[in-house]
């Protein structure tokens, strides 16, 4: 066969697709891999491998939602995934959500309060409501009363959506109470 030869050039170019789909699958059985790895939110902290949970509740204290991450991931990924679509009038935290971006814009955009104490690095301190910022105690107590539940404490489950089933599990029974 020549090299122009119309059936040479379709046999080469059917076997580079085949190759480009074969690598292709590859990277796709090692990203389903890693997908499974990662869904199942371990991350190694300093206290070895645990899994942060991030959690929202109202004025209550009730929970109003939860989110999951690795133990080494920071306070503000849960801050993205628990303030979309945001219906409050302020919102009490602690210094590691002290992020404009991320959550002071966020907070100021939804028209809500942001009672979150600036952090000691901060260029220019911001004020805040000490007196309002007390009642943050009310998410403390929430995760010491499903920190009672053994097996949200030592995190029992291998995949993070049963491990997040029990949280939530934790939580209805703490609110039945």
């Amino acid at each position: 066969m020549s090299a122009n030869d119309p059936n040479s050039r379709t046999t080469d170019i059917a076997a580079r697709l085949s190759d480009a789909q074969r690598k292709c699958d590859e990277r796709a059985i090692t990203r389903a891999r890693c997908d499974r790895a990662c869904h199942q939110f371990l991350g190694r902290s300093k206290g070895g491998l645990s899994t942060k949970i991030h959690a929202r509740t109202d004025a209550l204290g009730n929970p109003t939602g939860f989110y999951l991450t690795g133990g080494q991931a920071s306070d503000l990924v849960g801050a993205d995934h628990l303030l979309v679509d945001l219906e409050v009038e302020a919102l009490l935290a602690d210094k590691a959500y002290d992020a404009a971006e991320r959550v002071l814009d966020v907070l100021e955009a939804c028209g809500a309060i942001a009672v979150i104490p600036p952090k000691r690095n901060r260029l220019v301190q911001r004020a805040y409501d000490k007196e309002l910022y007390k009642a943050r105690h009310l998410i403390e107590n929430f995760f010491s009363k499903i920190k009672q539940f053994r097996a949200i404490a030592t995190r029992y489950d291998k995949l993070s959506r049963n491990f997040l089933a029990g949280v939530h599990l934790a939580s209805a029974c703490v609110l039945l109470n």
